[in-house]
């Protein structure tokens, strides 16, 4: 079992009477589902629709703990305490005490102390634990973050702040219509009309794929163009594989047409990871 601290996340708990009521009606995700689970994947979107922030969250004795990325912890926890107005929760920020691990490549469980649970999005992906950052030391093969991202690059899973910007995205844009990250039948969230239009509407024109290429990849944020346009830009980068987010209608006209996608000097090939629901749309799809 490989395992490493995620020094890239945060760690925030929400709890009190009103917990539950106070979420369900704010995140992406079904709490009621979270509840039954145990864990589960979501967002807190602008009213536009767009994602703000994006999360794991666990369920735990105390009410619930977010697993989220550290350099907007402080935000969260802002916009968080915006919304409590009289709501009976607490919002409190545990960064400094606890922390996220992530295991992979087993079949069970780790045993270690805290808060374990598999992750949501995707079953390759392993576990999380968020545990206390005193007297920490599980047994197994001590990885580093590398080597997570790598994993998680091979599986086609994006993640905030490499792959995608905050404000910028929706969430099919970023594929949590197939992460787990929606729900579609509990009822109003921030944001949810907006998501629910393009969901029914079929209407998601960029999305994250995956990325590789013969030689190593250029850093991420490099732009990805097809001739003279820009389609999109590579995200997570691991040696000769990485993540991009794109037109998927102006990459798909690309390859039929036989274009080379470049990202800096290198020549892409594009695929859909396999547990992706959508397709490449057809060579007419494009549209300005």
């Amino acid at each position: 079992m490989a395992f490493c601290e995620l020094s890239n996340r945060a760690v925030v708990r929400i709890s009190g009477e009103e917990a539950h009521h106070f979420l369900q009606g704010l995140v992406t995700n079904d709490m009621a589902a979270v509840d039954e689970q145990g864990a589960g994947f979501g967002a807190l979107l602008t009213p536009q629709g767009k994602i703000l922030f994006d999360f794991l969250i666990a369920r735990d004795s105390d009410g619930y703990l977010f697993d989220t990325p550290k350099a907007t912890v402080a935000d969260l926890v802002k916009r968080f305490s915006f919304y409590k107005l009289r709501a009976k929760v607490e919002v409190a920020n545990l960064s400094d005490s606890h922390m996220v691990v992530a295991f992979w490549d087993a079949e069970t469980a780790p045993d270690v102390a805290g808060t374990v649970f598999a992750d949501p999005r995707h079953a390759g992906l392993g576990y999380r634990a968020i545990v206390e950052r005193a007297g920490f030391a599980p047994a197994g093969d001590t990885a580093d973050v590398d080597a997570y991202t790598a994993h998680r690059v091979a599986i086609g899973v994006p993640e905030a702040g490499v792959d995608f910007d905050y404000g910028e995205v929706f969430p099919h844009d970023v594929d949590m219509d197939f992460l787990a990250g929606l729900s579609f039948a509990k009822g109003c969230f921030v944001g949810q009309e907006v998501v629910s239009r393009m969901q029914h509407r079929g209407t998601a024109r960029r999305r994250v794929v995956k990325a590789s290429a013969q030689a190593d990849l250029p850093a991420p944020g490099t732009a990805i163009t097809a001739g003279e346009k820009t389609i999109g830009s590579l995200g997570s980068v691991a040696g000769t594989d990485g993540l991009a987010l794109v037109r998927i209608d102006r990459a798909k006209t690309a390859m039929d047409a036989g274009t080379p996608l470049l990202s800096g000097d290198a020549e892409l090939t594009l695929s859909i990871p396999d547990w992706a629901g959508f397709g490449w749309p057809g060579a007419d799809a494009e549209s300005a």
